[in-house]
């Protein structure tokens, strides 16, 4: 058992870390702070650059905490947090990632969620500092923070959709 929890903190962990890199600088083949603010502004947040390293600080904390299996509770709970916001950017698409849709943020979600009530195994730097296991109890407050945060954040950065040009009551009537 402990064996596969590092093969699956190892994995979704840098891939977390991996994805909020990107968004923040050219590396692992990301479009830099520039590129990431804009990826947000498309996506309907406000905030700027500041949004856009928020969320890939969040990302990049989060990923190596739990690659490191280091407070798992919390980073999966932070992990959850962006995750859940990419999931409702991608929400009107569908469940189908081929169709862009939500399907890879939720499995990230479902996953962190997974980690944060199993522990993160003996070989990990929580175990090593005699942090495991975690109480049921700060594992379900951060499966229910993480998303609720996400959304929240969501709530408080993502503009309205503007209405359309012109005369909005008679596009209204057709």
């Amino acid at each position: 058992m402990d064996a596969g929890l590092l093969v699956l903190r190892l994995v979704v962990g840098l891939l977390i870390a991996s994805h909020g890199v990107q968004k923040v600088s050219h590396l692992l083949g990301g479009n830099g702070l520039a590129g990431g603010t804009e990826e947000f502004r498309r996506d309907g947040f406000r905030g700027g650059p500041l949004t856009a390293i928020a969320a890939g600080g969040s990302q990049i904390g989060a990923g190596l905490f739990l690659t490191a299996g280091l407070l798992t509770p919390l980073a999966a709970m932070a992990a959850m947090g962006v995750m859940t916001v990419a999931g409702t950017v991608k929400w009107p698409k569908g469940l189908w990632v081929q169709n862009d849709g939500y399907e890879y943020p939720l499995v990230l979600v479902v996953v962190c969620a997974a980690l944060a009530l199993t522990g993160p195994g003996r070989w990990s730097v929580d175990d090593a500092l005699g942090l495991t296991p975690w109480p049921v109890w700060i594992a379900v407050t951060a499966i229910l923070a993480g998303p609720l945060n996400g959304l929240l954040t969501r709530a408080m950065l993502h503009r309205p959709a503007a209405a359309p040009e012109g005369n909005r009551y008679a596009r209204a009537a057709d």
